[in-house]
C-alpha cells in the first residue's frame, strides 16, 4: 500500500497522507511520495489547487518514534550520512514547496506535530477542525526543527511566539493555533471536507496564470525592501498583462458590469 495517495477532482489535486497505522508519520516513501505528486500537480494544466490531508485520525504525527528508537531509514548512519539523509531526503519538502507555483491547503483534521507541523506550515492556507492539535515537540525527542520547522515557523507566527512554541515544545489546541495565525480558519470536525473544498474551488474559480504569479509575487516579496519587490512585481505584472487570460477576464467584469447596469 503506498504511503501517499494522489487523485485529481476536476481542478483541485488532493495528496493524502497514507500511513494511518503510524499516525502518517514521515517515511522515505512518503517524502518521495509528497514531492512527486507535487511535480504531478504543477505539470498538470488542469490542476489549479493542491490540498494534503492525512488519512484517518490525524494529519501527520511528524517523525517515526520506532525508527528514531531504531536508528532506522532516515535515522540511521553517522553524523556525515545524517546530514546527507536531511538534505537530500526532509529537507527536499520544504525547498519543493517554496518553488511550487500552485496555491496549496493543508487539511489539518488531526494532530500535526513536529514535522507534521512543519508540513502543514509549507502549505500557503491551513484550515483545522476543531479537534487538530498542534505543536513543535521537537525537543520532547532530544531533536531540533531539522525539517526547516524553525524557519516557517517564524515566518508563520513571528519570531517571539516560534521562541516560545519551540522552547516549550507545547502542544496547543486549534483554537490557540487560531489567535496566532498558526492557521487560517477552525471549522466542526464533520464540516472540514466541505469547508476546504469550498475553499480550494473558490480560488481554482479565479485565473489560474495570475493566483500563480500573485503567489510569487508575495512569497518574493516578503523578506526584500520595498524597491526590490517593486521590480519583482513590475515584471510579474508585465507577463500577466500580456496573456488572453487577462483580456478575458477584464472583458468577463466589463459585461457583467454592463448587465447589471441594464438590470
Amino acid at each position: 500500500m503506498s504511503d501517499v495517495l494522489y487523485a485529481v477532482d476536476g481542478s483541485i489535486a488532493r495528496i493524502t497522507l497514507n500511513r494511518p497505522e503510524a499516525r502518517n508519520a514521515f517515511s522515505d516513501a512518503m517524502i518521495k511520495g509528497i514531492t512527486e505528486s507535487l511535480d504531478e500537480a504543477e505539470f498538470d494544466p488542469e490542476v489549479r489547487v493542491v490540498v494534503i490531508r492525512g488519512e484517518g485520525s490525524a494529519f501527520c504525527a511528524g517523525g517515526d518514534l520506532k525508527a528514531m528508537r531504531e536508528h532506522s531509514g532516515m535515522f540511521s548512519g553517522d553524523p556525515v550520512e545524517l546530514r546527507q539523509r536531511y538534505l537530500r531526503g526532509m529537507q527536499t519538502l520544504p525547498r519543493r514547496f517554496d518553488s511550487f507555483e500552485k496555491p496549496t491547503i493543508a487539511q489539518i483534521n488531526g494532530a500535526a506535530i513536529g514535522a507534521g507541523l512543519g508540513l502543514a506550515l509549507m502549505c500557503d492556507l491551513r484550515v483545522s477542525a476543531e479537534r487538530a492539535k498542534f505543536g513543535s515537540t521537537f525537543a520532547k525527542v532530544g531533536l531540533i526543527p531539522g525539517d526547516g520547522g524553525a524557519y516557517l515557523l517564524t515566518r508563520t507566527v513571528g519570531f517571539s511566539k516560534a521562541l516560545e512554541l519551540i522552547l516549550t515544545a507545547r502542544v496547543i489546541d486549534a483554537e490557540a493555533a487560531l489567535k496566532i495565525d498558526m492557521v487560517h480558519e477552525v471549522v466542526a470536525d464533520d464540516q472540514l471536507q466541505s469547508r476546504v473544498d469550498a475553499l480550494a474551488s473558490e480560488i481554482a474559480a479565479l485565473p489560474p496564470k495570475a493566483v500563480r504569479m500573485a503567489k510569487t509575487a508575495l512569497y518574493r516579496s516578503v523578506n526584500r525592501d520595498l524597491e526590490s519587490a517593486l521590480h519583482i512585481t513590475a515584471a510579474l505584472q508585465g507577463l500577466i498583462q500580456s496573456t488572453q487570460e487577462h483580456e478575458d477576464a477584464v472583458e468577463t467584469l466589463l459585461n457583467s458590469i454592463h448587465s447589471r447596469k441594464e438590470s
